[in-house]
């Protein structure tokens, strides 16, 4: 008996059925993926308008911030991990605010749009969690976010401050922020404080640890790196 023949076209169909489902399939999966984006950015907007006082609005500035951190059980006086959140969702554009679409922007790379989601992050925005390179980007963005309009420099008494926010707990030696903290608030002549500065000395406090090999020509450092130094020395005289 010859051996029976297949049916023409039987793979053909089995093939165009298959890569028909296979269409279906991702098409729906699509629409799914759609649908919840869609749904994410409408949950992130919603949550940005009640922060910024309505959907109109361009930004959050720092009463909205301040509700945000109500809602998430932080303080925004004394926690950093605030300036940390702040940092992530890339609040660059003017100080002491997000923008709506830096506001989205981050919720989305952050995976969250709802205030009790941004809670759950909090635990993972502990300062200990950046190394050496991070930590820099965020020290120079804590600077930037809190000036005021277009003043590029920051008030003495303000930056002693923030130093012994970001500083404190072993990111450099405990004497040195406290000596210099001192020099600040007590003999230091300037009463504003610029970016470079700022930045100078946490590269001092890494760079320099004992203040018996400082270069003040050959460092480059600013003049009022070379005054505290100047002042240590006459301290400990």
């Amino acid at each position: 008996m010859p051996p029976k023949r297949k049916a023409r076209g039987t793979t053909r169909n089995s093939r165009t059925s298959s890569s028909s489902s296979n269409k279906r399939f991702a098409s729906e999966e699509n629409m799914v993926k759609r649908n919840k984006k869609s749904a994410f950015e409408d949950n992130v907007m919603a949550m940005f308008s009640e922060l910024a006082g309505g959907s109109e609005k361009f930004a959050i500035d720092m009463e909205g911030i301040s509700k945000l951190c109500e809602q998430i059980d932080i303080d925004p006086e004394s926690d950093v991990r605030v300036l940390v959140l702040l940092w992530k969702l890339g609040a660059n554009d003017r100080p002491g605010e997000i923008s709506k679409e830096e506001f989205l922007g981050g919720c989305t790379r952050l995976g969250v749009d709802s205030a009790s989601k941004i809670q759950g992050l909090m635990p993972s925005l502990d300062l200990g969690f950046l190394d050496r390179e991070e930590f820099k980007g965020f020290y120079k963005f804590c600077f930037q976010f809190q000036r005021e309009g277009t003043h590029r420099t920051l008030d003495t008494g303000l930056v002693s401050a923030l130093l012994d926010m970001l500083l404190k707990g072993g990111r450099i030696p405990s004497e040195r922020l406290e000596t210099f903290i001192e020099y600040l608030d007590t003999k230091c002549p300037n009463t504003r404080i610029t970016l470079d500065q700022w930045t100078s000395f946490l590269e001092f406090a890494y760079e320099v640890e004992d203040l018996a090999d400082y270069d003040e020509d050959g460092g480059a450092w600013p003049v009022l790196l070379d005054e505290y130094v100047e002042w240590m020395a006459s301290k400990n005289k």
